[in-house]
């Protein structure tokens, strides 16, 4: 990772398009990710349709391509019986498998973005949509530090070029991430936030008071949201853009619903359509567009060609 103010400006230069849902396309694949570390099991059992999802989607044009280590944390695997160092070796892993997918294509820069998830992905009960942790603000702040520190000393092939907090719902765990990085200015980061409407990321707050607040932080690079309908994807990137003057990432779920009761996805999700949309974030100020939940390869594709139509003008 750069450290020069030129370099942290420069990583996402050029960078338009990132990649789509991993764990749902994992599972389309086949891959078993309904244990407890949900994606996280391919990292150990089934590395090669990861290393397929990969290069699926920097086939269909993603230029930064996310890490398998959302679920990684040491609080989740002790609570399967495994040890700190395990988790730890976890994201490490994560890092290299995605540098062996992109070293496959040594005709393209893509970055690898080490994919960190909020304390609530731990815990296995959607306390990312919702932020109510039975926990103090220590918790958070050490639960952080140690992902990142793993990154943070990490070298060669197992250091992400970039570190990217998704899913984040609300402005104190934000803060806690804040201080968790404060020993490593050198780091570069995105942070994208889990919401509940057009103007408040999931956990109440305003969506700009989040994007302000994140700003100050001298790793980050980008802000945005992720894992949200693409209808509200318009109205955010003006919150956004409202709250920092940083670079906007948004990457939307397919637009389908999860039916609790039937567990079963409702909707329809077209990847046509999906990239008409993009068009207009593009439109709106979002400099980067990808996919979250249910979006696949195809998805990523129309995206790349809304990017292209968006850089031929």
């Amino acid at each position: 990772m750069t450290e020069n103010g030129e370099g942290r400006n420069a990583i996402l230069r050029g960078v338009h398009v990132i990649d789509g849902g991993l764990a749902s396309e994992l599972e389309y694949r086949g891959a078993r990710i309904d244990g407890p570390l949900w994606s996280a099991h391919v990292l150990e059992d089934e590395p090669e349709i990861l290393l397929a999802v990969h290069r699926a989607y920097i086939e269909a044009g993603a230029e930064c391509i996310a890490t398998c280590s959302y679920q990684v944390s040491r609080m989740g695997y002790a609570e399967v019986g495994l040890p700190p160092g395990r988790a730890d070796a976890a994201l490490l892993r994560s890092v290299e498998l995605a540098g062996r997918a992109a070293a496959e294509y040594p005709d393209r820069r893509v970055l690898i973005a080490g994919s960190l998830g909020p304390y609530g992905a731990a815990l296995h009960n959607g306390g990312e949509y919702h932020g109510n942790y039975d926990c103090s603000f220590d918790d958070l702040v050490r639960f952080h530090r140690e992902r990142i520190e793993v990154f943070a000393r990490a070298t060669g092939m197992q250091r992400p070029d970039l570190l990217a907090f998704e899913t984040f719902p609300s402005l104190e765990e934000v803060r806690a991430v804040g201080d968790a990085l404060a020993p490593y200015p050198e780091l570069q980061a995105w942070f994208s936030f889990s919401c509940r409407d057009e103007k408040h990321v999931s956990h109440g707050e305003l969506v700009a008071d989040c994007a302000e607040l994140v700003a100050t932080f001298p790793q980050t690079i980008a802000v945005g949201v992720n894992c949200v309908p693409p209808m509200w994807v318009p109205s955010l990137i003006a919150e956004l853009r409202k709250g920092s003057g940083k670079g906007v990432i948004v990457y939307p779920n397919s637009g389908e619903g999860w039916d609790a009761a039937a567990r079963r996805w409702m909707g329809v999700s077209d990847p046509g359509d999906f990239g008409a949309k993009a068009l207009e974030w593009f439109a709106a100020g979002a400099q980067i567009v990808g996919g979250c939940c249910r979006t696949r390869p195809e998805h990523i594709s129309e995206v790349a060609k809304a990017a292209m139509h968006v850089v031929g003008d």
